[in-house]
């Protein structure tokens, strides 16, 4: 374990859940909190929300999702629909002995938040989702499709959808190269024409006050051990989760919901993402939900961490769990 993982004082377990062992860390006693990573990271992504959030009474558990850091990766695209991924999570929960946690998650950790509220609410608290808003699901086109229809080829997620050619387009970087190109992100992530994602992404080398030298190595040094290719594999389940979503078709989230987007979010300014966030079908596909827009880019409980753990602690105020 690096130097900077072990600054943040953290107990770390590796759980057998639905059939694979997950890596989490964990600390604090209190009620039960769900910190979700998304792509490409690991349970330091939230290295400030697990301090804040233990300090103020909650046992805050950060798990790496199945495919990333030290949890289990298995090789089949189809072991990672949502099913296995919200499978996973109810079985953390139930480890540790709860009937009920509240959930935060940013990026793929939002979706695995929204389908965990969806498929078991009551297992749910209440749900923090950073990045990525809750859609309905198309009775007719999956999902591939439809994004390729939005955004083109050029978008990663189609990109990342044949096994093999995103590795090998990765594999011509080191590892510190890549988190730096992902990172530093602040325009849309679509390649033009014949273009790698990863080649059209720039690299910056000086870096912005809320990411260190060493947080990137931690996380370089991460992938290095476990590759890339599990975490891809959440966007080649994409369809099959489509085709597992039918019996879903029109539910809506009904569990308290917070929603935070920075305004500089490259998704989020484009592809409609503004519209219908700030539009009515949001609100009528999650009825108890607030939105708030705060300043920052992609990874925001890295950018602006203190203001998003305060957001996350006056969630679980108004949500006490003895309610």
């Amino acid at each position: 374990m690096s130097f900077m993982m072990m600054n943040y004082e953290v107990d770390h377990q590796r759980i057998k859940t639905n059939g694979i062992w997950m890596h989490v860390a964990e600390k604090g006693t209190g009620p039960l909190v769900l910190l979700i990573h998304g792509f490409p990271q690991f349970w330091y992504a939230w290295r400030h929300q697990i301090n804040f959030l233990a300090d103020k009474g909650y046992h805050v558990v950060a798990p790496d999702l199945r495919g990333y850091g030290d949890s289990d990766s298995p090789l089949s695209p189809s072991s990672y629909s949502m099913m296995h991924i919200v499978g996973d999570l109810i079985g953390l929960i139930d480890h540790f002995g709860q009937q009920k946690a509240y959930v935060v998650g940013h990026d793929w950790g939002a979706v695995a938040g929204w389908y965990l509220s969806l498929f078991r609410p009551d297992r749910v608290m209440g749900l923090v989702t950073l990045t990525v808003p809750y859609y309905p699901r198309s009775p007719t086109t999956k999902f591939i499709p439809s994004i390729q229809k939005v955004y083109g080829d050029g978008c990663h997620v189609i990109q990342f959808q044949e096994p093999g050619r995103a590795e090998r387009a990765f594999a011509r970087y080191d590892y510190t190269t890549v988190m730096k190109k992902f990172f530093l992100i602040t325009d849309k992530m679509i390649a033009p024409p014949d273009m790698e994602i990863i080649d059209f992404l720039e690299t910056k080398w000086s870096l912005p006050p809320w990411l260190t030298e060493e947080d990137i190595q931690v996380y370089a040094e991460k992938f290095e051990e476990s590759g890339f290719t599990g975490a891809f594999n959440y966007y080649r389940a994409m369809d099959l989760t489509w085709e597992l979503l039918a019996p879903w078709q029109g539910s809506k989230i009904t569990v308290p919901v917070k929603f935070i987007v920075g305004n500089k979010e490259f998704g989020f300014q484009s592809g409609g993402v503004k519209d219908f966030v700030e539009g009515d079908e949001f609100k009528s596909l999650v009825p108890d939900l607030e939105v708030v827009v705060i300043d920052g880019h992609h990874f925001i409980q890295e950018e602006n961490h203190q203001e998003v753990s305060n957001h996350i602690l006056s969630f679980l105020g108004k949500h006490p769990m003895d309610q």
